[in-house]
């Protein structure tokens, strides 16, 4: 036990930011939320941040796709019980959900939601932080998203 204690302190702290996931029911709607915590690797983060979210319709419509990823990432909210949960989240997985969440929120064409999660999904990992970084940290994160929009869901991807 003595041991245990000695290499959890020797540990080399994370140097990647800590991410949750976030869902709960609301007038028996599923909220599913992305938050960056407080950690070592990211001091500026001193209160938990809300990075994304997804709710009602536009989670419905893409929710197999969005169940499909939290489960790759070890998180099944089809058999968990939902409300007030928090689980971590891999960081790879965080970015590319944030992502889609950001992006698919104020979208209405079902088509359209298709082709742009598809596109998130084919996008490499580096892309997809690009993409997010640029909707979270701008001025504008409105033209960004848009500007993501338009490129998935033209007919020559």
């Amino acid at each position: 036990m003595h041991a245990r204690k000695k290499d959890a302190y020797m540990a080399p702290p994370s140097i990647q930011p800590i991410y949750e996931v976030r869902a709960r029911r609301v007038d028996n709607e599923l909220q599913v939320e992305i938050w960056q915590v407080p950690s070592s690797s990211s001091p500026h983060v001193t209160v938990p941040v809300r990075v994304a979210g997804l709710a009602g319709r536009n989670l419905e419509v893409n929710q197999i796709r969005i169940f499909k990823r939290l489960r790759d990432a070890g998180i099944r909210l089809d058999v968990m019980p939902v409300d007030g949960m928090r689980v971590p989240i891999a960081e790879a997985a965080a970015l590319r959900i944030a992502l889609m969440f950001r992006v698919l929120a104020p979208m209405r064409s079902r088509a359209a939601m298709v082709q742009v999660a598809e596109g998130i999904e084919e996008m490499p990992r580096e892309e997809a932080a690009y993409w997010l970084g640029m909707a979270v940290h701008r001025k504008n994160p409105r033209r960004v998203l848009t500007a993501l929009r338009v490129l998935l869901t033209t007919t020559a991807r």
